[in-house]
């Protein structure tokens, strides 16, 4: 059965070259989660840079998307990882299905660091697709900064 998260870690692209990579991810699209307007035409208004995933969940739970995605991120940081501060650079995992943020909410309680994670656990209020220019970014321009340290991306290929 094909399930959609969305993963915000920072700049999209580290990120969507990441998650694509992993064992029972579908698809990938890069893109804006959680903001107040329905267009990103310069502005970002309360957006997160966000990977849209589809995920076969007869291979992978949420719960092996959270170890993965806690392998890429700084999840006490508040609105920064990396070189990229703002609040567009915040982390978060969003979805419209409920089970889906009580696996997560779950994943990070069970943690002994719970405490100091900043990490959001939303439900998806509204997502916008971003330009094709950002979509697969680091596959065509794989020396363009990215926050996830190259050994990293190219561990799980």
């Amino acid at each position: 059965m094909i399930e959609t998260i969305y993963f915000a870690g920072g700049c999209l692209w580290g990120v969507q070259a990441y998650i694509k990579t992993l064992k029972g991810v579908v698809t990938t699209q890069a893109g804006r989660a959680n903001g107040s307007s329905n267009s990103l035409d310069g502005a970002y208004d309360g957006y997160a840079e966000c990977v849209k995933t589809d995920f076969d969940a007869e291979i992978v739970t949420v719960a092996q998307l959270m170890d993965y995605f806690f392998e890429i991120i700084d999840p006490y940081s508040l609105n920064q990882q990396g070189n990229d501060v703002g609040e567009k650079y915040r982390t978060g995992i969003f979805s419209k299905e409920p089970r889906h943020l009580a696996d997560a909410k779950k994943y990070i309680t069970a943690r002994a660091d719970r405490d100091k994670i900043v990490v959001e656990v939303l439900p998806l209020l509204n997502y916008v697709k971003s330009a094709d220019e950002h979509q697969d970014r680091l596959d065509r321009y794989p020396n363009d900064y990215c926050h996830i340290p190259k050994e990293l991306l190219q561990k799980y290929l």
